[in-house]
């Protein structure tokens, strides 16, 4: 049924009509308005000309959230950058403000989160890590630090050496330069004269040393496809033969340096005190159980790199100079396994060089393909573990160079005890300087690192796209950096010199 309209007047009409009108509610007194700051407008903006109108609204979602909490969906909304304290290394792009690196002020400043000055370097050949590298060393050496080029493999620190004049040390077959990782290092020094109880903790701190150089070193050796084992045994053998042979086991007050080949010239033709304080029955049966080791130590001494690490230690190291490099491009030829097994006993020497280290003597102590290191096998990667833990008790800052982070896993096969030490390795370096990468590896940054979708497409897209782009990462923070360099540092920071010169 059709409703029809409603006719005549209302109750205040009709009341109005008789005389009787209703009082009025007087007008309530108009609010001033404060002015607006801000002013809606639609969704698909102002129609005007000009002004990006748009005839369908795009679906928007709406979220509701505190600043602390947009760090989640927008990983890349800063806070406060860090502190202007330390090396001024380029822009941070999210900021436009200054980025400054200092790894002994963060681990100092509890609000950045970094417990450890070590830092892992990845990035593809030709991103810039070598001249972010060079320009970190160089920058922080006002501010005290000395650096340390623990193996250069390629010779890329050579003109940075010389522009400091300091003359790099060149280790190769028919050079006389020779390094004994097996010396004792500042904690040798005035043996005589300690007290009883300072004498038995540097021994203790010396041979752990060698044991741990002695464990990477025959691990190195191969049988087949396996790496030749170092047990407990083996352990007992090595270190009662050290004891023996500088002077320990017979309480002698001044200790004497030995060699690698001294050790095995001594586990090959044992005397019968060593044959008994090791607990065997006969010298044959002494030989025959520690076959493997003595082979092991025999390739050592007799392989590719023989007369390199097997004499006293020809060379003497400036430590008030502002740099000093151990060349290693002389044994590039023998192939990476020789350039890894130099590099752990450059390591174990240079950790034993600074074992006295002053409070203040700081020291940045570059390890270029570290990977190279690692792949020897378990008791390798765990040498170069006890490397990075001991950062902070020397005021070191430890800087492995790998090409991207699955170089770690090639320490040993998928699952290995050698691979998940590796892993564990990148928790001991909290600052992971990332440059430019391929896509294919976005994945073992998220595996590895835990970086974000964003945060891959950052280092595989805007890194790839200039050289010295790369993603910071401090603990949990994370800094879009564009590495910034002087035009008399880009000449001599240079690791094309030589392309360029056949161009």
């Amino acid at each position: 049924m059709k409703l029809r309209p409603r006719t005549g007047r209302s109750t205040p009409e009709l009341l109005a009509d008789f005389g009787h009108p209703l009082p009025a509610r007087p007008p309530e007194p108009a609010a001033e308005r404060e002015p607006r700051l801000f002013r809606h407008t639609s969704r698909r903006g102002p129609a005007k000309r000009g002004h990006g109108f748009a005839p369908a609204s795009a679906p928007v979602s709406v979220w509701r959230m505190t600043s602390d909490q947009t760090g989640v969906l927008w990983p890349f909304i800063t806070g406060p950058g860090l502190p202007p304290t330390g090396a001024l290394m380029g822009i941070d792009q999210l900021s436009g403000g200054c980025f400054y690196a200092d790894p002994g002020g963060w681990v100092l400043n509890d609000a950045i989160g970094v417990t450890n000055p070590n830092v892992f370097v990845f990035g593809k050949p030709g991103r810039g890590k070598s001249a972010t590298i060079k320009g970190f060393a160089t920058r922080l050496m006002p501010f005290g630090y000395k650096v340390l080029i623990a193996g250069d493999p390629k010779d890329e620190y050579e003109p940075l050496c010389r522009a400091l004049g300091v003359e790099p040390i060149t280790i190769g077959h028919g050079l006389a330069a020779r390094i004994n990782p097996l010396a004792f290092g500042p904690l040798g020094q005035g043996w005589a004269d300690l007290p009883a109880a300072e004498a038995k903790r540097r021994v203790a701190i010396v041979f752990a040393r060698w044991l741990t150089l002695i464990r990477g070193l025959v691990g190195s050796q191969r049988i087949g496809d396996a790496r030749v084992p170092f047990g407990p045994v083996d352990e007992v053998v090595v270190k009662t033969a050290l004891g023996h042979l500088t002077g320990r086991r017979q309480g002698n007050t001044d200790l004497v340096e030995t060699t690698i080949p001294q050790l095995w010239r001594l586990l090959d033709e044992p005397t019968d005190d060593l044959v008994a304080e090791c607990r065997y029955a006969t010298s044959r049966q002494f030989l025959d159980e520690t076959r493997l080791l003595r082979d092991a130590l025999g390739q050592l001494v007799s392989g590719a790199l023989a007369g390199l690490f097997d004499g006293p230690t020809t060379i003497a190291i400036d430590w008030t100079a502002p740099i000093q490099s151990l060349s290693l491009s002389r044994l590039e030829a023998l192939g990476d396994e020789a350039v890894g097994i130099a590099l752990t006993c450059l390591n174990s020497w240079s950790r034993g060089m600074r074992e006295l280290a002053v409070p203040g003597d700081l020291r940045i102590v570059v390890r270029d393909e570290s990977w190279k290191q690692l792949r020897l096998g378990p008791d390798a990667v765990k040498s170069f573990d006890a490397d990075l833990r001991l950062s902070r008790r020397d005021g070191d800052v430890q800087i492995a160079v790998a090409h991207k982070p699955s170089d770690l896993l090639t320490a040993g096969d998928a699952g290995s005890q050698a691979v998940a030490i590796a892993k564990d390795l990148l928790h001991l370096a909290d600052t992971h300087i990332l440059h430019g990468q391929d896509p294919a590896v976005a994945d073992d940054l998220h595996r590895l690192l835990g970086l974000s979708p964003i945060e891959q497409d950052l280092v595989t897209g805007w890194a790839m796209q200039g050289k010295g782009r790369a993603l910071w990462c401090l603990g949990d923070q994370r800094f879009k950096v564009q590495t910034v360099l002087h035009p008399a540092e880009i000449q001599l920071f240079d690791t094309n010199a030589s392309l360029s010169t056949a161009a």
